[in-house]
């Protein structure tokens, strides 16, 4: 019986044809592991195969990283610099923070603020200047998306392949990224495909990889990496952990505090780079931000604490809180939440109130569940479950976005969001 291909194999499967299929590829290159390996496996095929041809890297450089990252890209381009077209980004756009609560974003390189810049700008970087499509507005994530355009329009390309080094175990927004790509065209049926316009794609090569397979091949292949990596391990960061991204997400508060230990000088100039970086330091990871087990003051409920945390915050914050609050409890209350079987039987047994629909227009086993928003309730499937506590958890993670409360976009957000996406289809045209 023939032998399986392992995940290496099926990577230059997914390489053979987008290098054969696309005059235009750009690889975007973050500094991490991930998108490290990516671009190795491209420069070694490019040179293993003899190409006569470039290839396009794009480097958004949000000013504020582990000295250890800029050395690494730097590392990277000079060692290539024969068969790399650099596009390093370095632009003003916004950000999401989770470090204060006055501010849901802060800008890289914002002009205003060059007096406190963390680090000198790149001699190589492209600047606001340099893309016609920039807007004041922008948020990082629609800068991809026109550059993308920008790019293809640039080199007059007939197709331009943009490849992305995300793996679905990294987590479930990026299995979604993979898997929901079916819902729009791909190239050629491929799932590791996704259409952005008219001759534009995404390709994800390395989809299916797991951590090990990603330190397999450094190890196997000898290919250059982030050294940050090095010091997560001597740190005590285990391995599915290890990341490089913007060090004021949600997600890297808990981390943030290493700052101090790996890159001191670094961690010296973002305390009075952007606003909370030092709170969040010290008590990411902490009751203090809500990553564990909050206590209750004594004679509140939930409800209560959470109106308490309310009236503390800025107007403008308070009034996002709200919206967001507003939509879920509508949603529970007249749609319901999709829980399983075991779930609801938890619910019961606690004596909730609550109303079993048995049909959804979700592909799902679950059952859509109405009820009115809890207190507290101490069961294993706490996260999916809609009370106060967790409303004051977001409050305390400056969760901004309650992403930790799994809302769901409010009209205003989803009508932004539409806009971009339609602005960005027009432009395809």
């Amino acid at each position: 019986m023939k032998a399986m291909p392992n995940v290496y194999e099926l990577a230059q499967r997914r390489l053979d044809i987008i290098f054969k299929e696309f005059d235009n590829i750009c690889v975007s290159f973050s500094g991490g592991k991930d998108s490290g390996v990516l671009l190795n496996l491209c420069i070694d095929y490019i040179r293993k195969h003899k190409l006569n041809r470039k290839l396009c890297v794009f480097h958004m450089d949000y000013e504020i990283q582990y000295y250890q990252t800029i050395e690494y890209v730097d590392r990277v381009f000079a060692a290539h610099k024969d068969i790399l077209e650099v596009y390093r980004v370095c632009v003003p756009f916004k950000v999401t923070t989770c470090t204060s609560m006055y501010q849901n974003y802060w800008r890289p390189w914002d002009e205003e603020m060059k007096g406190i810049w963390v680090r000198e700008m790149p001699k190589d970087a492209m600047t606001r200047e340099d893309f016609p499509f920039y807007r004041e507005n922008m948020w990082d994530y629609e800068f991809q998306m026109h550059f993308a355009k920008w790019l293809h329009l640039c080199k007059d390309a007939c197709r331009t392949c943009f490849l992305i080094g995300i793996r679905t175990q990294e987590s479930f927004n990026r299995w979604r990224s993979i898997h929901l790509a079916r819902k729009y065209q791909m190239y050629h049926n491929y799932r590791w495909t996704s259409k952005l316009g008219n001759d534009l794609y995404n390709a994800y090569p390395i989809f299916d990889w797991k951590t090990t397979d990603i330190w397999t091949a450094n190890g196997k292949f000898g290919f250059d990496y982030n050294h940050l990596y090095d010091l997560y391990y001597k740190a005590g960061v285990s391995i599915e952990r290890q990341r490089v991204a913007s060090p004021f997400l949600c997600e890297a508060q808990e981390s943030l505090k290493l700052y101090k230990a790996i890159d001191p000088n670094t961690w010296g100039k973002m305390l009075g780079r952007v606003n909370g970086v030092n709170f969040t330091g010290i008590y990411g990871g902490t009751r203090a931000m809500g990553w564990h087990s909050i206590r209750l003051p004594e004679g509140y409920t939930w409800k209560e604490f959470m109106q308490f945390l309310l009236s503390t915050l800025p107007e403008k914050t308070r009034r996002n809180y709200l919206r967001k609050l507003t939509v879920s409890i509508e949603f529970w209350r007249t749609k319901g939440g999709c829980l399983d079987e075991v779930t609801i039987q938890r619910l019961k047994d606690a004596g909730v109130s609550l109303e079993v629909v048995n049909h959804t227009n979700y592909k799902t086993k679950k059952k859509p569940v109405k009820m009115d928003y809890l207190d507290d309730i101490d069961i294993p499937e706490f996260k999916e479950i809609p009370t106060y506590k967790r409303m004051c958890i977001c409050i305390l993670k400056n969760d901004h976005a309650c992403k930790y409360m799994g809302f769901a976009l409010t009209k205003e957000e989803a009508y932004r969001r539409e806009q971009i996406m339609q602005q960005f289809k027009n432009m395809m045209l």
